[in-house]
This record gives structure tokens, sequence and C-alpha cells, in this order.
């Protein structure tokens, strides 16, 4: 199947902030190209950084020998998932700098 991406995603660093990220095709359809942090959040957390151009995605791992895949948590997502969940990835802002 040439030409078609895996899937699986590549875990790296952002070349920005050298943060932990996750980039993955999210989707069957119209799939979307995902950047995410790989730090897990709470629940408070999740509802801090929720916005309508801030999604939450379900870190999923069907087992310990495969790659984690995201999941959108929408609103059939269960609500007791077990998985740690993760946001889109967003370099924090930089500290203001002289130039001399």
């Amino acid at each position: 199947m040439a030409g078609r991406a895996s899937g699986s995603g590549t875990t790296t660093r952002c070349s920005s902030c050298s943060a932990p990220i996750l980039r993955q095709l999210v989707g069957h359809v119209a799939a979307l190209t995902v950047t995410a942090d790989l730090t897990p959040l709470t629940p408070t957390e999740q509802m801090q950084v929720r916005g309508p151009n801030r999604l939450i995605w379900c870190l999923y791992q069907r087992s310990p020998h495969t790659a984690p895949r995201l999941r959108w948590t929408g609103t059939d997502h269960p609500a007791a998932c077990p998985h740690p969940h993760v946001t889109d990835h967003r370099c924090p802002p930089q500290q203001p700098s002289t130039l001399f």
C-alpha cells in the first residue's frame, strides 16, 4: 500500500520547545494530522485546557507491545476510560530577550 500512512505515529520532540510530542493521523475517512503532548492530563486539567481549537485525545494502547493510538474524546467516549488523556501541543510563550 504505497503512499498510505501507517497511522502508528511518530514520537519525537518539538523543534521549538523540546517537549515530547506524538504526531499521528487520526480518523479513517478525512484524517486529521494531530500533534499531541505526551503529558497525561487529570480530569481537572482537561476541563481547563479544552476549547474550540484545543481538543483532548485518548492515548489508547491495546497492549504494551503496540504503538499508542490517538482517539478523539467525543460524546461517545466512555467517562470511565482507563487510558491517559492528552491535548494538542502548544509551545509555551517564550520569554522576551534583548538583542544586545
